[in-house]
Formats: C-alpha cells, structure tokens, sequence
C-alpha cells in the first residue's frame, strides 16, 4: 500500500490502531514476537504474534483524516487483488481496535483513567463522504448532541457509531464506559483559545 508500505501478504486478521507512533513499540513489546517493523512518515507497524494468532499495531498519527488512509489502505490490502487490479468477489472484514487518548468534561473521570467508548460521536465530516448506515439510535443520538451543544448553528452534522458490545464485554469495572467524540481539530474544534 502506499502510505502503509505493507504488503497483502503481511496484513493480520487482527490490528491494534493507535494515534502515535511512539506507541507502536509499547503495545507491540506484549506480542509474542514481531516479524514486521514498518515506518513511512507517520505510519508506523509492528505485525506479528499473540498466543499463536497474528496480530498488528499499527500508527496513523494525528486525526481523523489519517485514520481514513489507514483504513481504505487495509480495505485495499485485503480486498483488491493487486495484480489485476480489481475487487476480490469474497470480502474479508479485519478486527480492528482503536487504542487512544481522550479528554474528560467529567471530574468524576481523573486524569489517566481508562475508557472504554460505548459510543462514538464524529464532529469531522470524513465519514459524510461514505455511506455510512446509521440505526435508529444512533441517529437519535446524533439528534440529541446536535440540539443540545447547538451545532445546527454553525452547520455541523455529526454522526454516531454505538460501539460494539461484544467488544466492551471484554471490559470491567476498572474502566468508565461512555460516549467519546472526535472532533476536526485540537484547539478551537475543542473549545480551547490559544490567545
């Protein structure tokens, strides 16, 4: 792939997907082993095993848009047959965990606790340009943000994504469970002014 640099062969059924790149080697340090260290600009991935299946971590650096380019390019890998340069007839979906960090507007939420996200709200518009298919409560949800922080003001569409809730099974009481958003930037798309 071209930002990725991975090859189709190399791609694992399961992948860790991480903001920094200097996270790549703290997460992949618990693999069993790393066979594949990649590093082009800020995508850096460490693919190898876990308790005898492949896994990966891999880097997108920061924002939403990068987090795209990861994601069509592991579509691409696995889904197109690069060699003729058309679409697969049987598709593979990977498993695909976002590891991150997060702000809380919550003081109950101390700095360094661990989250896990039941839903994710997007105030970037990258998802806009797919089809994205919400259900019922995720557009309700969407409905509700919007009337309550008063985003029809500047005419920002969000979208809502409900988490998957096999996935936070996975997760206990140590961690808080809650709705967390992306926004398009760091300073004023967060509410915060620099000067």
């Amino acid at each position: 792939s071209y930002h990725l640099a991975i090859r189709p062969d190399q791609v694992t059924d399961q992948i860790i997907l991480v903001g920094d790149p200097e996270r790549v080697p703290k997460v992949s340090q618990y693999f069993d082993k790393v066979d594949v260290k990649i590093h082009k600009r800020e995508f850096v991935s460490h693919l190898g095993e876990l308790n005898g299946k492949r896994i990966g971590v891999i880097s997108s650096g920061i924002g939403a848009d990068n987090v795209e380019i990861v994601l069509n390019e592991l579509d691409a890998l696995v889904n197109i047959d690069f060699a003729s340069r058309t679409i697969k007839s049987e598709k593979k979906s990977l498993k695909i965990i976002r590891l991150g960090t997060s702000g809380a507007l919550q003081d109950f939420i101390p700095v360094d606790s661990l989250v896990a996200s039941s839903w994710g709200i997007g105030l970037d518009n990258v998802l806009h340009f797919y089809n994205l298919q919400t259900t019922a409560a995720e557009q309700q949800l969407c409905n509700e943000f919007a009337n309550f922080t008063q985003l029809y003001k500047s005419n920002i569409t969000p979208y809502a994504v409900q988490g998957s809730e096999k996935l936070l099974a996975n997760f206990g009481a140590e961690y808080h469970k809650g709705i967390t958003v992306t926004c398009p930037g760091f300073y004023a798309p967060q509410g915060r002014i620099v000067r």
